[in-house]
């Protein structure tokens, strides 16, 4: 996988970019600023405008290697468009990856290295994290609420890198996840989210640059699910629950 514009460039949600190939209701972008999702976080969602027409971009499907944009109509733009990120969404996206972050970085630490099974952000502002932790006790899991936003209060920075595969694989702890990781660049390197102080872990989704910019946290509920997996399902301040 080509490193995204959105990881180089997570603050800019606009750019002016060419049409390099449409079919009625797709397109191919020269440069786009979208994350199209994976890893439990949501695709962006956005506009595309054109002279003469705008549409929402409602999808992104993957082929031979290029990233289609699908469109909420059957338009066939060409030439010089405008693709613009819904910054709310985005936004959200970011928190709550960041968010989750810091919980599986207290869990990891707290909980003798419990890897993630599976994650799911939501778009309500809630999100799910499963973990390897067939013993461990609810009341302990509940109590890192109070850690994780402290966490955010810090506001410590969030930053990435990118490093050797087999690096990646070699350093203990920087894997997290027991059935997926993200996918090397071209050049054979993996992204490696850190939370300054805090954390350090493959990852392919967007982030803050910084904890503070998150809303507060809340753990709703913890759940049984199978022999080893435990679901924490949390949600954003202010949020649906």
């Amino acid at each position: 996988m080509a490193r995204l514009f959105c990881h180089d460039h997570p603050d800019t949600l606009v750019v002016e970019t060419e049409i390099v190939d449409a079919k009625p209701g797709r397109v191919l972008l020269a440069q786009s600023p979208f994350y199209p999702g994976g890893g439990g976080q949501l695709a962006d969602r956005g506009m595309l405008h054109w002279s003469g027409g705008a549409t929402a971009i409602v999808g992104f499907e993957s082929a031979e290697g290029r990233l289609w944009h699908l469109l909420a109509d059957a338009a066939e733009p060409s030439g010089t468009v405008q693709a613009a990120v819904d910054p709310g969404f985005r936004q959200m996206m970011r928190e709550l990856h960041t968010d989750t972050h810091i919980l599986n970085a207290l869990v990891f630490q707290s909980f003798n290295g419990a890897l993630v099974t599976g994650v799911q952000m939501n778009e309500d502002g809630t999100a799910r994290m499963d973990f390897d932790l067939p013993e461990a006790d609810n009341d302990r899991l509940r109590a890192l609420e109070a850690p994780i936003n402290d966490a955010i209060r810090q506001n410590l920075i969030v930053r990435d890198d990118y490093i050797p595969a087999e690096d990646a694989y070699d350093q203990p702890g920087l894997i997290r996840s027991k059935s997926v990781a993200p996918p090397p660049t071209p050049d054979g390197k993996i992204r490696i989210v850190e939370i300054v102080g805090l954390d350090r872990q493959a990852c392919g989704g967007t982030h803050l640059g910084a904890t503070g910019a998150s809303r507060g946290l809340r753990i709703l509920k913890i759940e049984n699910k199978g022999r080893h997996n435990r679901r924490l399902r949390i949600a954003l301040e202010g949020t649906s629950s």
